[in-house]
């Protein structure tokens, strides 16, 4: 019998649960299924529908629980045809621990490892941005720009100014980290800031400051400035989480 006939099991979370939740509860079952060979190399996933109603979810969470799969190379997606589970071989030795927002240590270690990323990432963009590198990177900065007067997160924009810079370092490795540690680490800031956004609505405000001082030394070609501000954005993001983790 294929793992696309076989009955989905009872729903381990809710659809009141918050979708970082949902969305953690999905790995972890299907994790457990490839791990116990229930789901073995070359299986087919449960479609996209069956996970929705399983979990009682909305799509972007099953969604969000695939590409984390997807990004540490244990499923592959194939278009037309759905998502396979992928051989030992071809998954990614590079797993981060799971971290939560109360684990204090775990996330200054995360938030160690993006900083460090960021600022090189934004140093090779300065570098070797296009100009239609530059003009990603502003749309997503005006989209931003928006979200906020409107009084919002602005979570896909912010996901697609940070993969525009990256985009632009034009080093296929440091997209497919991006990749990664979107999945583990920047949704936790994300995360936290949309758990707390009417309390500290005023720092959003702070964090679009500080995208905008990364746009600009990108597009001035400054190298340095351009490190110095992902830096400094990443700095002062661990100050906010620590502001966000203790409402």
């Amino acid at each position: 019998m294929t793992v696309a006939q076989k009955t989905p099991k009872r729903a381990v979370a809710t659809a009141e649960q918050p979708r970082q939740s949902v969305t953690a509860a999905i790995v972890d079952w299907l994790n457990r299924q490839i791990e116990t060979e229930q789901l073995k190399p070359g299986d087919k996933l449960p479609s996209e529908s069956a996970l929705q109603a399983q979990f009682s979810v909305g799509r972007s969470a099953v969604r969000e629980a695939l590409s984390q799969l997807k990004s540490e190379g244990i499923v592959t997606a194939e278009q037309g045809r759905g998502v396979f589970v992928n051989a030992p071989a071809a998954r990614q030795a590079l797993r981060l621990p799971g971290a939560s927002l109360d684990d204090s240590e775990s996330l200054a270690h995360i938030l160690e490892l993006l900083a460090t990323f960021e600022s090189a990432a934004a140093r090779y963009a300065a570098l070797r941005r296009t100009p239609d590198d530059l003009k990603h990177i502003k749309r997503a900065l005006v989209g931003m720009e928006y979200a906020v007067l409107n009084d919002e997160l602005g979570e896909e924009e912010d996901f697609a100014f940070h993969q525009a810079i990256v985009e632009a370092t034009k080093n296929p490795h440091f997209k497919a980290l991006n990749d990664y540690l979107e999945q583990h680490a920047r949704r936790l800031i994300r995360q936290a800031r949309s758990n707390t956004a009417k309390n500290y609505a005023e720092l959003i405000q702070d964090v679009q400051n500080e995208h905008q001082a990364i746009f600009a030394a990108i597009e001035a070609g400054n190298a340095e400035a351009a490190s110095e501000a992902a830096e400094t954005h990443l700095r002062n993001a661990a100050k906010r989480l620590n502001m966000y983790v203790q409402v």
